[in-house]
């Protein structure tokens, strides 16, 4: 059983919840994004979540190539982003599951199986 927590970042909801200009350039605004979460691979989200732990970023859309990193796997959803945050959780019901949105749906959706949920701000706070 792996012990590690699974931090899920869903990159169409975190990178609009900025209005930095993201929607001129959608899977930069993903890369730059991804980037910033290398350090938590390692390093986790201090004070909140101890390292290690795996990262995985869901993109979709525009930003679906958008490769990953060392530190960051990168989902690109086949269909609806949500539902592939959806899958993430499901399939690792023995961890730790962490999943950052905005999205109320969403969030219902995941709490239901068990994971936790933050908002875009925790990232940056």
């Amino acid at each position: 059983m792996d012990s590690t927590p699974l931090l899920i970042v869903d990159a169409a909801n975190v990178v609009g919840s900025r209005p930095d200009g993201w929607w001129r350039d959608r899977a930069g605004a993903t890369a730059r994004l991804r980037d910033t979460l290398v350090p938590l691979a390692a390093g986790g989200v201090p004070a909140r979540l101890p390292p290690p732990v795996e990262v995985v970023l869901v993109v979709e859309g525009a930003a679906r190539d958008v490769t990953g990193v060392d530190g960051v796997r990168v989902v690109a959803a086949s269909g609806s982003g949500d539902d592939a945050v959806v899958d993430l959780v499901a399939a690792a019901p023995e961890r730790r599951r962490l999943v950052v949105t905005a999205d109320r749906r969403l969030r219902e959706r995941v709490t239901t199986l068990g994971a936790e949920v933050y908002g875009p701000r925790w990232l940056r706070d």
